[in-house]
């Protein structure tokens, strides 16, 4: 029996695995950086160790630590999670090595389908390797991995090096393994898969389909089960394929075989031999918990011949700190306050007060709804994200509620191209018109009364300032006899954490969060700006400043202050949360000044070069 594990891994995904562990009476045992010593994860367990660094190459993808940690601590079993060292068949011979328990495949189960080209091998498929026009366009893809780290679609045969260059360095920094290939590009296909779970009797479980078509950057934001719009041949044919790949490689525990859906065919992408960051759905729909079934299998269990019935409809939305409008830059900062209306599952790896930093994925929660039918689930999900306190940097919340409301996903016609199709319409500002005020008035009601008694003679209206989603928004406001007043509204209330105000007959409340200089209005997410503009912030024309706070880790070959540059030409990367960034000049031009060389780190604004125009 098992009694103690360690996991492998931070985050969500680690109090995921300590949640279960807890329910079964098994004691926990965490991992964490010197940038996670803080973590949830750390705190939540009932025992951690520190792994000197931030790095995940000193950190999380050391397995010789990893191993020695989970001796010293006693635990007797390993899990591994998913991302970093999950699918590396090295660091599983070495847990079973120092007689701990592995919770996953046999390493050989691992070398087989961890690495997608040797997985296309395994089925049949041949990676491309003279890339022609013809081929075009192409995918360039990390052979250890996933999440959408390493991969780059090419479209231009000229760019074909620069990218696999670009896919090589993220892989390694996220993987350790910088292997790359490059296979064909379906274009707006469905990601379609089929969770797997297996035990060593013999018994294979295909637990159904999982639709992952919306995605950013090949990393999914929404995934939902059952596959919605799959004729029963095409689910049968996908259930086949992936359990004849479990069998092929004699797999044991949970993993997840992945498909590209088009014109009514399926395109083998990969096995993940892991369990996914979508797996919640697949829970839902099942009734079951695959962390507790991938413990009873690791101690030797068997499975039922069958799986339990399907029931219902199950949808996640992953929950980020980035700006989709700002070509999906990471945010980071103090997350203040996370909660969702009941009956939403959340799955987190933050909790109030705790810092978003730089290091690691910016995936702040997943929220799954399981509902009778897709609709009820899809209509459950989007009206709990949009009443969820997130009090913070920005986040793609907006955008998920209206990714689950758009008339292409609420008829299961979605594809891979959602995104490239409608990302402008769904991030155009929108922000409520009365938020403003309400924050003002909020404000104001915290000042009142340190003025003086009232003058018979009216004062002159207040004006207050503020940024939202970008747009300065200027509203005023007065003092009378009787309290606060604003033009066209009636002020019903007005204190400093709750606002009530009356236009068209209507009242409408507003609860106020305030954070400094940022004001949380229901869920729109507001800026103070000060009367007067400060000079010292201030840019001359063509400054290129940090989207995100992050390391510079390449500069383009040669680059140096009066070297002239073309627009759109990349001048430096920046990485931040496991992505890079490319940095390219705005304008034709002379290159003024790069202040940000090799290796520093950056804060969000900090300024990395300057292209004077010709």
């Amino acid at each position: 029996m098992i009694t103690s594990v360690l996991v492998a891994n931070r985050g969500e995904i680690a109090c995921r695995v300590f949640s279960t562990c807890r329910e079964s009476g098994i004691r926990t045992v965490a991992v964490h950086s010197d940038a996670d010593a803080n973590a949830l994860h750390a705190r939540v367990a009932d025992a951690a160790v520190r792994l000197p660094g931030a790095a995940p190459a000193d950190t999380y993808l050391r397995g010789d630590l990893i191993v020695k940690a989970a001796v010293a601590a006693g635990a007797d079993a390993v899990h591994p999670g998913y991302g970093f060292l999950s699918e590396n068949a090295d660091f599983a011979r070495a847990v079973r090595d120092a007689g701990l328990v592995w919770i996953g495949p046999p390493p050989e189960a691992i070398e087989a389908m961890a690495s997608k080209t040797r997985a296309k091998e395994l089925m049949g498929i041949a990676p491309l390797t003279d890339v022609t026009e013809a081929d075009l366009p192409v995918l360039v893809k990390a052979a250890a991995g996933g999440g959408g780290r390493g991969m780059r679609v090419v479209r231009r045969l000229a760019d074909l090096d620069a990218e696999l260059t670009a896919a090589r360095a993220e892989a390694a920094s996220a993987f350790g393994d910088g292997e790359v290939f490059v296979e064909p590009y379906v274009v707006d296909g469905r990601h379609v898969e089929v969770q797997i779970l297996a035990d060593t009797h013999g018994t294979v479980w295909a637990l159904g389909t999982r639709d992952c078509s919306l995605q950013r950057r090949h990393q999914k934001v929404i995934e939902e089960a059952p596959a919605p719009g799959l004729t029963p041949g095409l689910t049968a044919e996908l259930h086949d394929l992936a359990v004849r790949a479990a069998r092929a490689v004699d797999y044991v525990g949970a993993g997840t075989v992945e498909f590209l859906v088009a014109d009514g065919t399926a395109h083998f992408l990969e096995m993940n031999t892991r369990l996914q960051v979508e797996h919640p759905v697949t829970e839902a729909v099942f009734g079951i918990d695959l962390v507790a079934l991938q413990l009873r299998i690791a101690e030797g269990h068997a499975l039922d011949d069958h799986p339990p019935r399907a029931r219902g409809h199950a949808v996640e939305a992953r929950l980020y700190a980035e700006d989709p409008a700002n070509g999906w830059a990471p945010q980071t900062g103090r997350l203040h306050r996370l909660a969702v209306p009941d009956g939403i599952r959340l799955d987190t790896g933050y909790t109030g007060g705790d810092d978003i930093g730089v290091h690691y994925d910016p995936m702040l929660a997943k929220a799954v709804a399981h509902a009778p039918t897709r609709a009820e689930a899809v209509r459950r999900l989007a009206g709990a994200l949009e009443r969820a306190a997130i009090h913070g940097p920005v986040t793609n919340r907006d955008l998920l509620v209206r990714s689950l409301r758009h008339e292409e996903f609420t008829s299961g016609r979605m594809d891979t191209g959602f995104y490239d199709r409608h990302l402008a319409a769904l991030t155009e500002p929108a922000p409520d018109p009365l938020a403003p005020l309400a924050a003002a008035l909020a404000d104001a009601s915290t000042r009142a009364g340190r003025f003086g008694g009232w003058r018979n003679l009216p004062s002159q209206p207040q004006v207050k300032r503020y940024a939202v989603a970008g747009e300065e928004h200027e509203v005023r406001y007065g003092h009378t006899r009787t309290g606060l007043t604003a033009e066209g509204v009636r002020v019903v209330h007005a204190g400093p954490d709750r606002v009530v105000l009356e236009a068209d007959g209507v009242q409408r409340p507003f609860d106020i969060a305030r954070y400094g200089d940022h004001v949380h209005v229901n869920t729109t997410r507001l800026t103070a700006l000060p009367r007067f503009p400060d000079p010292t912030t201030q840019h001359a024309p063509g400054s290129l400043l940090a989207p995100m706070p992050g390391t510079v880790v390449r500069v383009a070959e040669g680059l140096t202050e009066g070297t002239t540059v073309q627009a759109g030409q990349p001048l430096l990367w920046l990485e931040a949360m496991k992505m890079e960034h490319r940095i390219t000049a705005p304008v034709t031009g002379r290159l003024t000044a790069l202040p940000a060389g090799l290796g520093r780190q950056v804060e969000m604004g900090a300024l990395l070069a300057v292209v004077e125009s010709d």
